[in-house]
């Protein structure tokens, strides 16, 4: 099956170069986006591009695919299940959830010349990161790419219905899967709490498993291509 792979902020389609060999073990085509303004220079992108380049994506893919997104980008996963419910297998969301309606896409640190940069790895020192060596962490920083306003400072907007339908996997990197159903059932994550098909799993990663548990990753997106 083919897998579209959304890494989250600061990211390009390198995140998930060590996954793409244990998805193709597995019998998968992965294909990792370089979204707008993450990459590929265009530093006026909007959020509204991302979503088109996500779609499009799913638009050109081989069959129905898997929609995968980490982090700040699950909102750009599930934005393929609110607008493309009838064309995807399903989504998997890695250590993040959908926003919520009307909220700012990834407005959390304060940007520079236009774009919000990395703010550097104290701010996520504990169960985030522990699992990476300072050499990864130092490798990483120098590929991290500041995201223009336009994408971080979107509003977001949900459509269909029809995405409460579509087979969802929440991969819990660093935190659990007990945790996040307290969220859910808390109020927080209203999107997941409207979800009709979710399945929530665990992985022993802080959270960026693509870097640190590629093979232990690859294995769970198998496991979503098939519910």
């Amino acid at each position: 099956m083919d897998i579209v792979l959304i890494a989250g902020l600061w990211l390009d389609a390198s995140a998930w170069d060590d996954v793409l060999p244990e998805l193709e073990a597995r019998g998968h085509r992965g294909i990792p986006l370089t979204l707008p303004g993450q990459g590929d220079g265009a530093t006026a992108a909007t959020y509204d591009d991302q979503v088109a380049a996500v779609l499009s994506a799913v638009d050109a893919a081989d069959g129905a695919p898997l929609v995968v997104g980490h982090s700040a980008a699950c909102t750009l996963a599930w934005a393929a299940a609110d607008q493309r419910p009838d064309a995807i297998t399903g989504v998997a969301l890695i250590g993040g959830f959908p926003s919520t309606e009307g909220e700012k896409y990834a407005d959390f640190f304060e940007p520079v010349d236009g774009a919000m940069p990395f703010p550097g790895w104290e701010k996520f020192e504990g169960p985030d990161s522990d699992d990476m060596s300072e050499e990864l962490k130092s490798d990483l920083l120098g590929r991290m790419i500041p995201v223009p306003v336009g994408v971080t400072r979107g509003e977001v907007h949900w459509t269909s219905d029809a995405r409460h339908d579509v087979p969802l996997t929440l991969v819990c990197p660093e935190f659990s899967p007990a945790e996040a159903q307290e969220w859910i059932d808390g109020g927080d994550v209203p999107e997941l709490a409207s979800a009709n098909a979710l399945e929530l799993v665990d992985i022993a990663s802080g959270h960026w498993p693509m870097f640190t548990q590629p093979a232990a990753l690859a294995a769970l997106l198998d496991d979503a291509t098939r519910r």
